[in-house]
């Protein structure tokens, strides 16, 4: 039986590193309270004249390396990201062409659930026997689409990008992506978004100056939802592999809150220094946080050949997911 496995990962970050010093010189915060209420101390943000597809095709190159392959033998592109180089066509269409790719190629919006989606969407083009080498990569450059007024955003997105490159294996022993739950709830649209350049709102004076084109977000429903999420489908998609959190070697979460994370964990039974953790560094990356994440376990050799992976991530819609991997 055909399945899929991640045969290289990679990721990229911007070199310039925004610090909550460096935030609160502009705005009314204070790294105490950014740390205390987030756990993130750093983030990057992308250079002037740096594009989404930049960075994602960067993450996709050392992917690439490490697969072993290249890109004229990728079969599909797919990107996650909600924040591409031009609302039309796909950013993915871009990181097509500068990898040098002749494969179709295609965007998923489900913001920091992106990755997954695209993860999961892979996963079955090569059970059908449709394509045998699938990049996904997750990246956002939300920088760019934040009001650096409003403290109770701007200080938690950074800018990056991940990649995973899914290849077809047959091998008959466990390994690869063993399952993986995808789940979305509309009426919930409403708590985290970017209200204005839609059809709902075009772009227009108006919409400029009510700052309907950057992101809006209630934090304290966000957190209550993402806990109770995460923890279910963490639960439901180990199940679907045949196992429990009690087997789990890592977790590789969206880093989108510590306390998310660390309720999610304590829901779970899974002791922390079982996660792969990195928002002190980069913040939230939104759709680039998990194969980030998965990229620095994966290098640093965290994750060893044989390990149970649990990864996890919720975002706008809300739209969340889990997977489970055998490295």
């Amino acid at each position: 039986m055909l399945r899929a496995r991640i045969t290289g990962t990679g990721s990229y970050a911007p070199a310039q590193r925004l610090t909550n010093d460096d935030l609160a010189a502009k705005i009314a915060t204070s790294d105490e309270w950014i740390t205390s209420r987030t756990g993130i101390k750093n983030r990057f943000i992308a250079a002037e004249g740096e594009q989404t597809s930049d960075m994602a095709t960067k993450a996709a190159e050392r992917a690439l390396e490490m697969a072993g392959i290249s890109a004229q033998q990728l079969d599909l592109i797919i990107v996650g990201t909600i924040s591409g180089d031009m609302p039309m066509p796909a950013c993915a269409v871009f990181v097509q062409d500068k990898l040098g790719a002749r494969c179709p190629a295609f965007d998923v919006s489900a913001a920091c659930a992106g990755s997954l989606y695209g993860l999961t969407i892979a996963d079955k083009f090569i059970r059908t026997g449709a394509a045998r080498h699938v990049l996904v990569i997750g990246v956002e450059l939300l920088s760019r689409l934040l009001d650096w007024d409003d403290r109770n955003t701007c200080v938690l997105f950074g800018d990056a990008a991940g990649a995973m490159i899914l290849s077809a294996s047959d091998e008959d022993r466990e390994r690869g992506l063993l399952a993986s739950r995808l789940h979305t709830d509309g009426s919930l649209r409403g708590i985290l978004n970017i209200p204005g350049g839609g059809s709902l709102h075009p772009a227009s004076h108006a919409t400029v100056d009510e700052r309907l084109h950057k992101v809006k977000m209630n934090g304290r429903e966000v957190y209550k939802i993402a806990v109770r999420a995460l923890t279910d489908v963490s639960v439901e998609t180990l199940a679907l592999a045949g196992y429990t959190a009690a087997d789990v070697d890592h977790v590789v979460p969206h880093q989108a809150n510590i306390r998310i994370v660390d309720a999610v964990l304590e829901r779970l039974a899974i002791p922390r220094e079982r996660a792969i953790l990195n928002i002190d560094r980069y913040g939230n990356t939104s759709s680039a946080s998990v194969p980030v994440t998965l990229d620095e376990g994966v290098r640093s050799g965290r994750i060893k050949e044989g390990g149970l992976v649990v990864m996890m991530a919720i975002g706008a819609g809300m739209s969340w997911g889990g997977a489970v991997v055998r490295w």
